[in-house]
């Protein structure tokens, strides 16, 4: 593939800023008029047609690369990588969602919240980290459940993820104008502007707007130097968490952990299904696997070394807020810094929220760059429009996608509050790494053309059963929060349904170099934390959900499905036409 796509004639390079309706719908179903409504008209037959089919890693690999016209630039090490991990996890979580969690939800007991949701972090990050070693595209979790479980589940997840990107983002961008508000010892929402809208929707947030603006525009310039960029803060921020750490121990009470469970064990679950928010930002380093010059060895290495590190920091840093301030005086918005100004020092607070800028701003820097690769490579497959897809010649980054996700996140950001983002974020998160343990499974037991058929069916079998058990196992626990016997029930159908694939299904794929530990077990009790998590959130964030959800289907019924049918169903040297066009 060469730096610049072309038209019909090899000597005439194509502009990367160009806007056609071929550029947009190149498909055969989107042609005209007549096209479409045929298209409609077979969407039952093209539906069961996706629902089946599945990709398979030399796809993904090869061909769906070639339709961005450019090539990224591989300038990434494991060093990069750590570092992403830093930049990318430690921002809103710790230092907006702790202080509102707190108080609202665990008490003390925040410490115990954040220490279940990394625990279920770092069973999802063993099964990003195994495909993202043998699968290195831009694509993360898009491109292995389009291997692993097919077209339709995969389109499920992407709408999943460009949800996610696009609320996180404009989460974080409203932590920032918390925590800027803060240092420059204002009122809460004094630079936002008041309005008379719904609640949760009436404090408008142009400072949010500008900051992704400066995110993207730095992310789109180059990968490597928005990685010199994300070092630098990163390690001024490793500097105010070792502060907040040591400082906040220092003017600890122990008083102040009592009572330790206000809401009992119920709220530290809730607590912890909005705090696995503060652990989300992992996946985007498995995006940068295409841009990543080993990733044999700096995946495993950037992953699993970030997230250790970062798992333990959040468990101090929350235990060092609870001990400094009383659950009841906790700020929910800029907690640290409320809380060092109460302990007599107030000069602590600007050092805190200017830590916590940093953190949010590397967030930010990080997220533009991985939610915009997910945002390519599902263009790649054609379930957006392919123009999304393009890579820069001169950059290598692609700034189409970064424009999508940078513009809807502002607009979002603009208009709502932080509480009314989270919870439906955490939805979309916890069920995007529900799906990797179970792709995992599925790619460990069954490999096409080569399982039998009764192995299948047993995989298939034990799987329903572990989910199935996995979500009564929560439902009872919203239900009757204080009672045990049925947990008799649902925890040995669980044991029951990961035995069974161990010992009862044949493994038909061994990782080439690094796999995840302890299979069955560990993804399967990957898929149990993550939708008893689910569980612990609120209705409001479920029906949210479901509507966005209702969205994403009516979508892919109406263009998503046509256009993928298309590209799969065209001779090869076709979709190569298409992918240039």
């Amino acid at each position: 593939m060469g730096s610049t796509g072309e038209l019909g004639d090899d000597s005439q390079p194509r502009k990367y800023w160009r806007c056609s309706k071929q550029d947009f719908f190149p498909e055969e179903s989107f042609q005209n008029w007549n096209t479409y409504l045929s298209a409609l008209s077979q969407t039952f037959l093209r539906f069961k047609d996706r629902l089946i089919s599945r990709s398979n890693d030399a796809e993904e690999i090869g061909e769906l690369r070639k339709r961005s016209e450019n090539d990224m630039k591989q300038c990434l090490t494991w060093w990069d990588l750590t570092w992403f991990g830093f930049g990318s996890v430690i921002g809103t979580g710790i230092f907006v969602l702790t202080g509102q969690e707190a108080h609202d939800h665990a008490g003390p007991a925040i410490v115990l919240s954040y220490v279940a949701s990394g625990v279920s972090a770092m069973l999802s990050v063993f099964c990003y980290t195994e495909f993202a070693v043998e699968i290195p595209v831009a694509g993360g979790s898009f491109a292995y459940l389009r291997i692993e479980l097919g077209d339709f589940t995969a389109f499920i997840t992407a709408g999943n993820i460009l949800l996610e990107s696009i609320v996180g983002t404009a989460a974080v961008a409203r932590g920032w104008t918390s925590y800027f508000t803060s240092l420059l010892n204002r009122q809460r929402n004094s630079l936002r502007i008041h309005t008379n809208l719904r609640d949760g929707y009436n404090l408008l947030d142009p400072i949010a707007v500008v900051v992704l603006a400066t995110a993207a525009t730095i992310a789109m310039i180059s990968t490597r130097k928005t990685s010199y960029l994300n070092w630098i803060a990163s390690a001024v921020n490793t500097v105010v968490i070792l502060f907040v750490i040591i400082a906040g121990f220092a003017h600890a009470k122990t008083s102040n952990l009592t009572p330790f469970l206000p809401y009992g064990a119920k709220g530290v679950f809730q607590a912890a299904a909005i705090v696995y928010f503060a652990y989300g930002g992992f996946d985007n380093i498995a995006t940068m696997a295409e841009e990543t010059k080993n990733p044999s060895r700096d995946i495993p290495l950037g992953l699993l070394g970030s997230m250790s590190i970062i798992t333990v920091i959040y468990c101090l840093m929350a235990l060092s807020l609870a001990m400094m301030q009383k659950y009841t005086d906790i700020d929910r918005e800029a907690a640290y810094s409320i809380a060092f100004q109460s302990v007599g020092m107030k000069w602590a607070k600007y050092l805190v929220a200017l830590g916590a800028l940093k953190g949010m701003t590397t967030v930010l820097l990080v997220g533009a760059l991985g939610q915009a690769r997910y945002t390519t490579h599902i263009a790649r497959a054609h379930m957006i429009p392919p123009w999304f897809a393009l890579v820069h010649p001169k950059t290598g980054t692609p700034i189409n996608a970064t424009l999508l996700i940078s513009i809807s996140s502002a607009c979002i950001a603009f208009f709502s509050s932080l509480d009314v983002l989270t919870g439906l974020l955490s939805v979309s998160t916890l069920f995007v790494f529900m799906m990797m343990a179970v792709a995992l499974l599925v790619r460990r037991y069954y490999v096409r053309e080569i399982t039998p058929r009764i192995n299948l069916l047993k995989l298939v079998i034990f799987l329903l059963i572990i989910i199935a058990s996995s979500m009564a196992t929560s439902a009872y626990w919203g239900l009757k929060p204080d009672s045990w016997p049925g947990y008799t029930i649902t925890v040995p159908l669980w044991f029951l349904g990961t035995a069974g694939i161990s010992f009862f299904v044949p493994q038909q794929r061994t990782p080439k170099v690094w796999g995840v530990p302890l299979v069955p077990w560990l993804p399967s009790l990957s898929i149990a934390t993550n939708i008893f998590l689910m569980g612990s959130l609120s209705s409001d964030a479920f029906i949210r959900f479901g509507v966005c959800s209702l969205v994403m289907l009516a979508y892919y019924i109406f263009f998503g499905l046509h256009a993928t049918y298309d590209m799969a169903h065209r001779p090869p040297a076709t979709q190569n036409e298409v992918s240039e066009i």
